[in-house]
């Protein structure tokens, strides 16, 4: 099996668990909020109205596991149920891109992923 294959496959493990995790962790957030904190890091796409570098610098910054992760430490520290969750749905969304092949963007153009070119179905797993 290719690296792709395994980062997506390790995405899909991450987004269930971390799903798992919030929803454990925040069951009294009313349900319309549950989209909106799950698509929240896609608004690093603003950055891509300054341009194709500055773009994916915010996007990738924004596309780390280790933000969601610090997000659910901090919970986790203060005792704020809340903050575990909100790290967790933000570790599912990444989760999700990497199982669904949107990796970390090149500075080239928007579908130029770690992963590959967003589209592309080839022999790799991409």
């Amino acid at each position: 099996m290719s690296p792709v294959a395994w980062q997506r496959i390790e995405g899909a493990g991450i987004f269930a668990a971390a799903v798992a995790l919030a929803g454990m962790t925040q069951s009294g957030w009313p349900l319309w909020l549950w989209p909106l904190v799950l698509l929240a890091p896609d608004l690093s796409m603003i950055g891509y109205l300054a341009g194709a570098r500055v773009g994916a610098a915010i996007y990738n910054a924004a596309h780390l596991y280790a933000n969601g992760l610090i997000l659910a430490l901090l919970g986790l520290l203060t005792g704020q149920t809340g903050l575990i969750a909100a790290g967790a749905v933000w570790m599912a969304h990444v989760g999700i891109d990497r199982a669904l092949g949107y990796g970390l963007k090149s500075v080239t153009r928007f579908q130029d992923t770690h992963l590959g070119l967003i589209g592309r179905n080839d022999d790799d797993g991409r």
